[in-house]
């Protein structure tokens, strides 16, 4: 294992005002994969996962109401994400899961009663396979507005209206091989502004400088290969199979879901009601897909009540 400082980003630079937490960027090394998280607070341990196309960063405005809440706080740029490398494959949601397993024994994060996940959209997707497949692992379990290959209901045989088509094109887009990269290779940026702006209810959260992070890991050599590989890898026939054989096994430890109103609302609460016997779920009013940034207070204060909750029980 080694663990490495990263100062190519001060806090400053993200956003942070001088009142806010101090933000640790890491560089670990996981069998190989190079690995950038970022941590703050003390305290039991929880681990956050963003999804596509962001990376840890869409969590800025969740981790300081949790360290107040007197957490640590570790959110993780899995790979192919942010400043995490971006290897060729390995983007079945099983294979980092794993990769997650290795990284919180490498940190010491699961001693004792285990740790707190939660993952928003593909995040969700890998929070799932891992308290899956790892359910020592994890004490409690909160999946943020997303829909999960092979288990969560999707419309089919049937042209889907025009607001069920704007949130849910990408799903076959993303999975085409090469014409994604191909079309949106120097539009990274048009792009980036055009989804936040249809999958958001609250669009004007992505200020410029917003939109700039995005961009610039975007944009590092393999992003958008990897981000799409998320897509290409999970819907694969052997990682729909995967995740169906692991909704057979009713997960035992606290799940919690949030949904935007905009977004998938109580569609995850559906889901997770029926594979997992202890679910709570909220929909946020007001809210789209981007439910972090677009309601960063709700999410906190759900996500604080849950985890103490579960600590307490």
């Amino acid at each position: 294992m080694s663990i490495n400082n990263s100062t190519e980003h001060s806090d400053r630079s993200y956003g942070l005002h001088e009142d806010e937490v101090e933000l640790l960027h890491h560089l670990i090394d996981v069998d190989g994969v190079r690995l950038h998280y970022v941590e703050a607070g003390s305290g039991a341990p929880i681990l956050l996962i963003p999804g596509w196309p962001e990376s840890w960063y869409a969590w800025r405005d969740v981790i300081p109401k949790l360290v107040r809440a007197g957490r640590r706080v570790i959110a993780i740029d899995p790979r192919g994400m942010g400043d995490s490398a971006h290897p060729v494959h390995g983007f079945d949601p099983g294979v980092v899961a794993a990769e997650i397993h290795r990284f919180a024994e490498l940190l010491g994060l699961i001693k004792g009663t285990g740790l707190d996940v939660a993952g928003h959209d593909v995040g969700a997707w890998i929070a799932y396979a891992y308290a899956a497949d790892w359910p020592a692992d994890v004490k409690s379990l909160t999946l943020l507005d997303a829909a999960l290959p092979g288990i969560s209901p999707l419309a089919t045989g049937e042209i889907p209206s025009d607001e069920v088509n704007k949130r849910t094109w990408h799903f076959a887009f993303n999975r085409i091989p090469d014409l994604p990269e191909i079309l949106v290779r120097g539009h990274e940026r048009e792009y980036l502004i055009w989804l936040f702006s249809q999958k958001a209810a609250r669009p004007w959260v992505f200020t410029p400088e917003v939109v700039d992070e995005y961009v610039r890991t975007y944009t590092q050599p393999g992003g958008t290969r990897t981000a799409f590989a998320y897509y290409r890898e999970s819907f694969s026939r052997d990682a729909l199979d995967a995740n169906k054989a692991r909704a057979n096994q009713m997960l035992e430890m606290p799940v919690m879901t949030i949904g935007g109103q905009s977004g998938v609302a109580s569609g995850l609460f559906n889901t997770m009601n029926g594979i997992a016997r202890n679910v709570r779920g909220h929909v946020l009013e007001d809210c789209g897909h981007f439910i972090m940034e677009e309601c960063p207070d709700e999410v906190a204060r759900h996500l604080a009540a849950f985890i103490s909750d579960v600590k307490d029980s």
